[in-house]
């Protein structure tokens, strides 16, 4: 070997090492994904005199991040079907489809034994005698390839992490402004003529189930359970929008069904009647222990009598909200209650959970859980538990939410 040769490797292999070193350098510098990929064409188009590259990376779908030497718009490749059964360096046949066959090797980028990215090079500077530099330094091609396309992949997760936990901390903060608009249980009556309990549990962090009690008056109370269609962060929005007009309208004087009227028209104006809610409705009175309810398409309440032991419905009667543009008129039904009745009232999502068999869990086991003496803040526990509601039961699909009325 002479003299100039062994200089010109040791050249070659400075560059080499150099330039692998400079990469590594500014990717430590945490760079921009621009910056990488325009220090990878210096290299590979200035220093390695290569004419033409495109490179082709996947992260949601394939893209085109280096377009070099041509426009790529004038080579419509399509990876998933031109690239893929090249699973190692590979020299472009001439006889290839015409997409690819302008250029002269195809440089897989694998992860995990997967594609994340193609490199597809073409016009090389040939030397007037002997192999072309390029087709000698095609390895550290595709290490330098290698190492840019990671780098710009961990930039991609990078700033994937720190968007999801941006969202997290959002959806944090709305569950706990969401867990404000809901009554704290141990806030709820538990003494004196009847008591209350309730159960509220979102499929995410945030849900589109609702319930509220209020003091109307010094007998009068009103209360409502509801279920916006939907769930996630538009049915939580919507949820609250309706908390909010609903407790600006309930009042002792306001008739149930001009409320419920009124409840429908504001829902149509938010949500253009793309979204619904079903709702019970009621108002009770104390001294008279007369309950007046509307049930607006939702789950029929469980109406248990400890004194006769028979079990009966609140059945709907109505349309639910939003789901017309007018409201039909709305039928006040009107139940006097008597000492040792239980009322159940729950979301779709407490009946909706599947067994093993992928049958929906239906009524039948809350109806045996209400059908006894014990308080309803007991049924309501044992429910929960018998379901494994808090301890991430696979089954579960949706919000659940539970209030329960105890008239002692």
């Amino acid at each position: 070997m002479t003299d100039n040769a062994s200089a010109h490797r040791l050249q070659i292999t400075k560059f080499k090492l150099n330039a692998l070193l400079e990469v590594t350098e500014a990717i430590n510098e945490s760079p921009s994904q621009e910056k990488l990929i325009s220090r990878y064409e210096t290299l590979l188009c200035e220093e390695l005199k290569i004419g033409k590259i495109l490179l082709f990376k996947l992260a949601e779908e394939w893209e085109c991040l280096l377009s070099s030497g041509l426009d790529k718009n004038d080579c419509p490749i399509d990876v998933e079907r031109d690239l893929l059964h090249y699973e190692e360096i590979s020299f472009i046949k001439s006889d290839t489809d015409a997409c690819i066959s302008t250029f002269d090797i195809a440089i897989p980028v694998l992860r995990d034994n997967k594609h994340l990215a193609f490199a597809l090079i073409g016009d090389f500077d040939e030397e007037s005698e002997g192999v072309s530099p390029v087709i000698k330094h095609l390895h550290f091609i595709q290490t330098l390839s290698n190492i840019i396309v990671v780098a710009i992949e961990n930039i991609r997760l990078n700033a994937e992490n720190i968007r999801q936990a941006a969202i997290r901390k959002e959806l944090e903060l709305a569950s706990r402004l969401q867990e404000m608009l809901i009554p704290d249980p141990s806030q709820l009556p538990s003494d004196g003529p009847f008591t209350v309990s309730a159960f509220y549990h979102p499929h995410m962090d945030i849900g589109g189930d609702y319930y509220d009690f209020f003091e109307l008056s010094r007998n009068e109370y009103g209360f409502c359970i509801c279920d916006v269609s939907g769930k996630g962060i538009s049915a939580a929005l919507i949820m609250s929008n309706f908390q909010a007009n609903l407790r600006a309208l309930f009042n002792c004087d306001i008739p149930l069904e001009v409320l419920i009227r009124r409840l429908n028209e504001r829902v149509n104006e938010s949500t253009k009647g793309e979204r619904f809610l079903t709702m019970v409705v009621g108002k009770y009175n104390a001294k008279t222990m007369e309950l007046q309810y509307i049930n607006a398409g939702h789950n029929p309440p469980l109406v248990y009598n400890r004194n006769n032991k028979a079990l009966t419905t609140m059945e709907s009667h109505c349309v639910g909200i939003g789901m017309l543009e007018e409201m039909p008129p709305a039928e006040v039904r009107r139940i006097t209650l008597e000492k040792g009745v239980k009322i159940l009232f729950y979301t779709d999502g407490l009946v909706e959970m599947l067994h093993e068999d992928q049958v929906e869990s239906g009524t039948e086991t809350i109806e045996k859980f209400i059908s006894n003496s014990a308080p309803i803040g007991n049924n309501i526990d044992d429910i929960v538990k018998h379901h494994g509601i808090l301890e991430g039961n696979l089954s579960i699909f949706d919000d659940i939410t539970i209030l329960g009325f105890d008239f002692s």
